[in-house]
Formats: structure tokens, sequence, C-alpha cells
């Protein structure tokens, strides 16, 4: 259970069901009425419906029947299929659906004590980086004593409608919720990370190594506790719900609810070399309308399989919504598919453990440049950097990372006539390894990461990164566009993620006695070539030092070779302008490290900025003798410390 709760409009659940109850009366919800209000947002929309309790719907009223399942529920009127998709896969996992109803059994009609009933219900979301707590009364909207939205199969259960009920109120209305992305609902159920991949643009239908990998990765992630859904997007000659010649419905979100390898015998079946058979098994939240390709229900297919087999996969030949089909045909006939990952940070577990970082920010905008944290994409390159900018470190020589932005769920400003989405991503910049304060010009830096560009609430990427020091910029497409958003990074080993925040080195009171700094220099090492072999094999162990005044740093060594790669960035702001800057190549050994050669700079704002080949020298100013080897920088000096 989540440690800690926001309520939703400050409402308390067991304050106002205590409240009801010592004064007899059932729960009216003042922040959600039972009016046109909570349905729409368009007053143009309006119908005629009437609020009615469970107990006037039916006899014998019930939170839950006979537990939790995918069946339990069908999407009725509203547009909200995605919705019910994520409540498909929500009810496969009781560990995570016991988050969002808590309590359940206390919740729940008490027909010996009917006194104790008061129409009062709460349900948990993640919203936000926060476990949100929301209230509502049982009052639901019907039409002609029947539920017109989301409903269960089974006529006194009222879980989902209830849930629906929850979420519509967090939305503003039940219309906000017509029309979306499960992956968004997943998320809030939750608290997962949502990906998304176009399968018509990666080709998996066709290029079958991408699709190997992808069915690997998506039964990875059902094992483990995530969630998929999918979808066939509109496209010329195909509109929204219209029916494929197969069976499937476009537009329509399916939830994944199986993806198995398919056991025939005492072998495997693959559909690509009559090996192995890779299946998945989707539910359609219509509750009806199956696909009706190979292997659907009652296809000849089946007949190849034992009836242990079959009842093993839980194969039912009914119009259940409910079918398999080969991973094959389901990348053929899917545009979308929406992958929401319970990323594992327990230290107790079997699984690999991640270390997560998350921190809330905004897009903002402001005239003055300094303060404008609304930049635009990196297409924008005046303003790109005027974006909220975050470091992290990564300590090993390699590492995996994960990366989620969302933003604010928007529908509640669709009453306001700005409800939609709005186009996000972030970059990825590989910086000086000693950089503590915000980027201003982009010089020596590298650009190793693009997140996809999407109006989804969620964009998500995986990369692995060298060791070094990197900033991550999130941004929306265009400038001058105000949101909040929240930023959450994944790492084998701690990555310190933190916000810049300041331009330049705070002057102090002690800046008096210590001096200010007055120049900033950027140092790009990209290479050395030529360097004195140090063993008797021919080769050496080199690293570069960088020093300026009482400043150095030490890039990581690189093995048997005499034209290492480096690629080492750092940044210094100088005191005293005239100390000059020193880059010296060293050999790594076991008892004492041994000085290759070095070159010296004055580093002033006048010199070149392009990339220089320098002779390297021994130790002794600019009249050393000159040793084999040259090294490739890259230095950039400026007296506006704001500037680099």
């Amino acid at each position: 259970m989540p440690s800690a709760v926001q309520l939703f409009r400050d409402q308390q659940y067991h304050e106002l069901k205590g409240q009801c109850l010592q004064q007899g009366r059932l729960f009216e919800d003042p922040e959600f009425p039972a009016s046109d209000e909570s349905l729409y947002y368009d007053s143009a929309a309006k119908g005629k419906v009437e609020w009615k309790r469970p107990k006037d719907l039916c006899e014998d009223p019930h939170l839950l029947v006979d537990g939790m399942s995918s069946h339990d529920f069908h999407q009725g009127k509203l547009g909200n299929c995605w919705f019910v998709a994520a409540c498909s896969c929500l009810a496969l996992r009781k560990s995570l659906w016991l988050q969002v109803i808590p309590d359940y059994n206390e919740q729940e009609w008490d027909p010996k004590n009917p006194r104790k009933y008061s129409g009062i219900f709460r349900f948990r979301f993640w919203r936000f980086g926060e476990w949100t707590e929301v209230v509502v009364d049982d009052l639901l909207p019907t039409e002609n004593g029947e539920l017109i939205y989301c409903h269960s199969n089974v006529r006194n259960e009222f879980w989902s409608a209830l849930l629906e009920k929850a979420y519509a109120k967090l939305a503003g209305s039940y219309q906000a919720l017509d029309g979306g992305c499960a992956a968004e609902a997943l998320v809030d159920f939750t608290g997962a990370v949502a990906e998304s991949i176009n399968l018509a643009e990666g080709k998996y239908g066709e290029v079958i190594s991408e699709q190997m990998k992808l069915f690997e990765d998506l039964m990875k992630v059902h094992k483990r506790g995530g969630f998929i859904s999918c979808s066939i997007s509109e496209s010329p000659g195909r509109r929204s719900e219209a029916e494929t010649e197969m069976g499937l419905i476009v537009g329509h979100a399916y939830s994944v609810t199986a993806i198995r390898k398919l056991r025939l015998g005492e072998r495997l079946l693959f559909s690509f070399q009559a090996e192995k058979l890779f299946m998945i098994r989707l539910r359609n939240p219509w509750g009806k309308k199956e696909w009706h390709g190979a292997w659907s229900d009652s296809s000849e297919e089946w007949k190849k399989v034992s009836d242990s087999e079959r009842k093993n996969l839980g194969l039912t030949v009914e119009n259940d919504g409910e079918f398999w089909m080969t991973f094959e045909d389901w990348c053929k006939n899917f545009t979308d598919v929406d992958i929401c990952r319970t990323v594992n940070t327990s230290y107790f577990s079997l699984h690999k453990t991640w270390e997560k970082e998350m921190i809330s920010g905004a897009w903002a905008k402001h005239p003055e440049p300094l303060l404008n944290r609304s930049g635009g994409c990196f297409d924008n390159r005046e303003t790109f950097l005027q974006n909220p900018q975050y470091l992290f470190d990564v300590k090993k020589a390699e590492d995996k990372v994960l990366v989620s932005l969302q933003q604010e769920d928007r529908r509640k400003y669709k009453r306001e006539g700005r409800g939609d989405n709005i186009t996000i991503g972030f970059e990825i910049l590989k910086v000086e390894d000693n950089r503590r304060y915000r980027l201003h010009k982009l010089t020596v830096q590298e650009r190793v990461a693009t997140s996809p560009y999407s109006n989804t609430r969620s964009v998500f990427l995986r990369r692995t990164l060298q060791q070094g020091r990197y900033v991550l910029i999130p941004t929306t497409y265009i400038p001058g566009v105000p949101t909040k958003f929240i930023l959450r990074l994944y790492t084998d080993v701690p990555s310190r993620l933190r916000e810049l925040k300041a331009d330049r080195p705070k002057m102090t009171c002690w800046s008096l006695l210590c001096g200010y700094p007055r120049r900033v220099t950027q140092i790009k090492v990209h290479s050395a070539e030529g360097l004195q072999k140090q063993d008797r094999s021919g080769g050496a162990d080199p690293y570069v030092l960088i020093k300026c005044e009482n400043q150095s740093r030490r890039s990581p060594v690189q093995r048997d070779t005499t034209s290492p790669v480096f690629n080492t960035q750092v940044i210094f702001y100088r005191k005293d302008p005239a100390s000059p800057v020193t880059i010296q190549v060293w050999n790594s050994r076991v008892l004492r490290d041994r000085l290759v050669g070095q070159a010296v700079l004055a580093a002033s704002p006048g010199e070149p900025r392009q990339q220089r080949r320098l002779r390297l020298r021994a130790r002794g100013g600019g009249a050393a003798a000159e040793v084999p080897g040259h090294i490739s920088v890259t230095v950039l000096s400026s007296d506006d410390l704001a500037e680099l």
C-alpha cells in the first residue's frame, strides 16, 4: 500500500462516512454532484439521464462478486474503451488492484448490517508522482434503469462503474474520458512507466528478428507484472470503430491478457520455422466481436492442440471478446502498442533492481532569456537551452538508463477548451565531467539521445550510456507552452539526478576575500596519437589530466594503445585568467604513473575555437623539449560567465 496518500479536494473518507452514519443518511458528493455538470464539460452534449444508486438497480448489490476478473465489465456509451482496456489489465493483478481499491472488504455492502452502508466509496490513483485518494458517492448515471457507462456483466456488481466515476471526477466530467490511451489509465492505476511503440513504423510485421525481440520483451513485461494494450490507428478508408475483414475494430483499445509459447504434444511450434508458435491473447472491452483469423476461438488450428493444453491456455469457444492469435498476425494487424512497465526498485527481489530518481518541474515562460524555462525543442536553436535542465552521472563504464517524462493530465482543462495533450520530448547531452551550472551554448557537448516527440501524456526512452556526466533537457515541441511535468530516471547505480538552477558561480562575502571567477574556459580533449611506447610490448595505458589553478580533472585510463580516444570534457571558472591551462598525458602504472607529455595553453577568449592539434612537450614551460605524440583539443573561453 502507498505510504503517503493525498486527499483529492481534501475529502477524508472515514470522516465523511462517520458523519453519514451518525446522521443516518446516504452520502451525496458536493464536489461531484449528480448533475449534468459532472456528466459533460460541453453543454451541447447534454442528454436525458437519471442518477440512481445500486440498491435501486438490483436487490443484492456488491462491490465485487466472486473476486475480480478481466471479464467483469463492458464499455457502455462513453468512448473510453482505453479506460476499460486498462481495467481489464488491472483485474489480472490482485496486488495492484488492492492499491486502487483500498480495504475493499470494508467498503463492501454488508447485508447483515445494512445500517453500516452510507453510499460512499474511495479509490486511489497514482497522479503526477503521488497516490491520490478520491471519494465518490454511489449515484450512477442510468437510462431506463440501466447503467449507461462502464458496467459489469454481472448485474449486481458495481466496482467498475464506481471506479469509472472516481476517475471521471479526477478528469472533471464523464465526457472528459471520451477518447484516450490505455497507457494513461494504467500509469494512474499503478505508477508504472509507459512506453508507446508504433508497430507499422518499426516494421515489426516484416522484420522477423525485430519481431522476436519484441515478443521476448513483451513476455518479460507481462511476467513481471507489467501491462500491455494495443490498437489499430485510423487511416484513409479505415475510419474509427470500423470492423476489419478479420473482425478487429479500428481505433479500439484491446488489452493483452496473456503471452505464451504454444506447446503441441511434446514439441514447441514456431510460426516461422514450424517448431515454435508464439501466441498472444487479447480482450475486446466491448465484450464481443473477436478476431476470426487463424487460431481464433473455433478455428481448425486448435484441433492440433491437446485438450489439456487448451485448458491450460484457458481457451473458451464463446463470443466473450477474448481471443488468441499468433504474434506474427498481431504485428501485421495492429499498428500501436502501449507498454506499462512496473520497474523493480526493491532490493529484495530476484529480478534486476533499478535505482529511481523522480523530480517535478514545469515549463514556464519569462521574457528574460536567463529566466525563461519554455524554449521548445532542439530545432529552436536560439531558445532550446532556455528549458529546465537536469544533471545526472553514469558511474559505471556503461549503464542502461530508463527515462520517463510525463506531463500533467490536461483532461481537467477540457471545460476551458485547453484539454489536449502538449507535444513533449527530451534531449540527453554528454557534458563536461565537472559541470555544475546551466548550459548556455552548445559547443563541445555531445548530443547522445533524443526521445520521440509525442502528444501523449508520457514519453519513454531506453539507452545505454557511457561513463560520464549528462544533462537531460525536457522540452515542449514549440516554445512558450507552459505546463507541469515529472521526470523519472532509472539506472543501475545511483545517478544523483538534480536540477541545474544557477547560471554562474554564486557571489558571496567570501568572494571579496578569495576572489571571484573572471573567465570561464571549456576544454575537450578528443584524442592523442603517436605517443611514446611505454612497455616492451609497444603499448601504453594513457589517461589525460587537465589542470587549471587549483582545479584538475582526470579521464578514465585507455588500455594498451598509443593512439587513445579520450573525448573528455571539463569546464573551469578561473579567478586568475593569466594562469595557464595544462593538459598532461600520463601512463598508468602499478607503482607510479609516468608523465608522457603535456601542452600548456593560455586559453584566452581570442584563441581559435575550432579543434586544434598540439605537439606534446616535456615538463618545463613553452621552451620545453618536444616529445613524441600529439593531442587534439577544442578550447573555448569567455569573460561572460553565462556564455558557455
